[in-house]
């Protein structure tokens, strides 16, 4: 296995990403995110192999998502746990492929979400949520738990005054593309939702449901200076 240079373990914020033009391709957290609509499965299954290759050719590996007339891409450099000119380069040679194949993306689809604990205390109970996820605490962050097998929603904890039960702990954080976060946005307040405040936007928007069960909408955007 060839080493890594140096330049290609440079973590890429937001905004350089955004530079590099990627039209097909929307930044999730620390993921690149796209999905591409093929006419079958078979064209499918062939965009997979053809990505597989160029992954192959450059020893950088996606996660894919396939389905029926459905190819869903996230990149990732795992190894600096975010985003790389590696990342940016593979994701142009898989929009090349995409296109080749007849496969029209769909960027304003991708979305992640993350589920968020609220905790006084996250050391008290992250040993729990690391057991029940089977996830071996060395090398573990402190603050968040990740199903390495990518099957189970990562799992965060967000620091809050001590308070009992039954007020909401469990909330959802779904993840959208940042041009998209305002229409989805309005959409919840148009299906009968609430917003709550959207003080800390274009971060995140906090919106409840009509049993008062919050749940924000969240970019990448301004991610430095709120938290949510």
């Amino acid at each position: 296995m060839t080493p890594i240079p140096v330049v290609d373990r440079e973590l890429r914020s937001e905004s350089e990403v955004q530079a590099a033009g990627l039209d097909d391709w929307r930044q999730l957290l620390s993921t690149l995110a796209a999905r591409f609509a093929t006419k079958d499965f078979a064209t499918a299954l062939a965009l997979v192999d053809a990505i597989g290759s160029a992954a192959e050719e450059v020893d950088h590996h996606p996660d894919i998502d396939l389905r029926w007339g459905l190819v869903a891409v996230r990149l990732r450099s795992h190894d600096v746990n975010g985003l790389t000119d590696r990342d940016l380069r593979l994701a142009a040679t898989i929009s090349d492929l995409a296109a080749e194949h007849g496969a029209t993306p769909a960027p304003h689809q991708v979305m992640i979400a993350e589920v968020a604990l609220d905790t006084a205390d996250a050391s008290r109970i992250i040993t729990f949520w690391r057991a029940l996820y089977a996830i071996d605490a060395d090398g573990a962050s402190d603050d968040e738990v990740t199903d390495p097998t990518g099957q189970l929603p990562t799992l965060w904890f967000q620091e809050t005054e001590e308070h009992p039960t039954p007020r909401q702990r469990f909330h959802l954080d779904v993840w959208v593309p940042a041009d998209r976060a305002e229409e989805r946005v309005a959409a919840v307040v148009a299906a009968g939702g609430t917003l709550v405040t959207d003080e800390y936007a274009p971060s995140f928007w906090v919106l409840a449901d009509a049993d008062g069960n919050k749940a924000c909408v969240c970019t990448v955007l301004a991610r430095h200076a709120t938290t949510d």
